[in-house]
């Protein structure tokens, strides 16, 4: 879809811009219930910068926008700051007031004000209709390799290593921490990992996202374990590629167990990544 609204613009001399929300639409409208996402803001935004895109006009969504009706919107964003020239939505896409908007409006005022607005064609891959919620179930269930061939790139999360309570380091296992804030992530549980960001090739490593039941956790946490690794990553900025998950998260009764459970999760984790089964490790160099 990036691509396409790239070269529309190149061949009509003009900029390729991309309108997105933040916080997204669903998680505004969510309330308490929260809402898994594919990528933060920062790497939503490092997407469209790798895809060439020109500009990225990311707007708050409150309730100020959420009550903006269809046509001030076409207005005040596409007309006023933007000054479109032709705009391009994907298939169903609704907006303005109670989604009151739709294809059919913009191509009415288009013509009134002189830009054009088209439709992209659905993403289809392997005869498959990708969307974002199909990716979430694939991610949700397991099946990373499906999930990457829909996406275009590993799933991964990506964030600054935050200095923990350094319980990992004293049970020989030391981890890189990543706090989600904000983000609900599709995945939970244990994972076999590979970690870009440390070393020129991406590390392998076995990892844990969740609220860690067996420490009293309330907050979910990204650890990663870089195998065959010693050092201070705290601040870097890391993305931890998931390549097949191993468990789901549970409380054990002591640490002794929870760490005998550890080096069987890291034993199925380096086999795993020893076959070399991921499609896209080379994304995460």
């Amino acid at each position: 879809m990036l691509a396409r609204v790239r070269a529309r613009a190149r061949d009509l001399g003009l900029l390729s811009v991309v309108v997105s929300f933040e916080p997204l639409p669903r998680e505004f409208f969510a309330h308490t219930r929260k809402v898994p996402r594919l990528s933060s803001r920062r790497e939503k935004i490092a997407q469209f910068v790798d895809a060439q895109i020109d500009r990225v006009l990311l707007l708050r969504f409150n309730a100020t926008l959420a009550a903006m009706s269809a046509k001030q919107f076409v207005e005040s964003v596409l007309l006023e700051r933007l000054n479109a020239k032709e705009v391009w939505v994907g298939e169903g896409f609704r907006f303005g007031h109670a989604r009151s908007g739709d294809l059919r409006l913009l191509q009415q005022m288009g013509e009134q004000t002189g830009f054009r607005a088209n439709a992209l064609d659905p993403v289809v891959v392997e005869g498959e209709r990708i969307s974002s919620s199909a990716i979430r179930d694939a991610l949700a269930g397991g099946s990373f390799q499906l999930a990457a061939r829909w996406l275009g790139r590993p799933f991964a999360i990506g964030g600054h290593v935050a200095r923990g309570q350094q319980l990992g380091r004293k049970l020989g296992y030391p981890t890189a921490n990543l706090h989600l804030g904000r983000r609900t992530s599709p995945v939970e549980g244990i994972f076999a990992v590979r970690v870009a960001g440390v070393r020129e090739q991406a590390m392998p490593g076995v990892a844990s996202l969740g609220i860690r039941p067996t420490v009293n956790g309330t907050e979910p946490l990204l650890e990663a374990h870089l195998f065959d690794f010693d050092g201070d990553l705290y601040g870097k900025r890391i993305e931890v590629e998931f390549v097949e998950k191993l468990r789901d998260e549970e409380k054990f009764p002591d640490l002794d167990a929870m760490v005998k459970q550890i080096d069987r999760d890291a034993q199925a984790a380096r086999r795993i990544l020893s076959r070399g089964t991921t499609a896209a490790t080379g994304a995460m160099k």
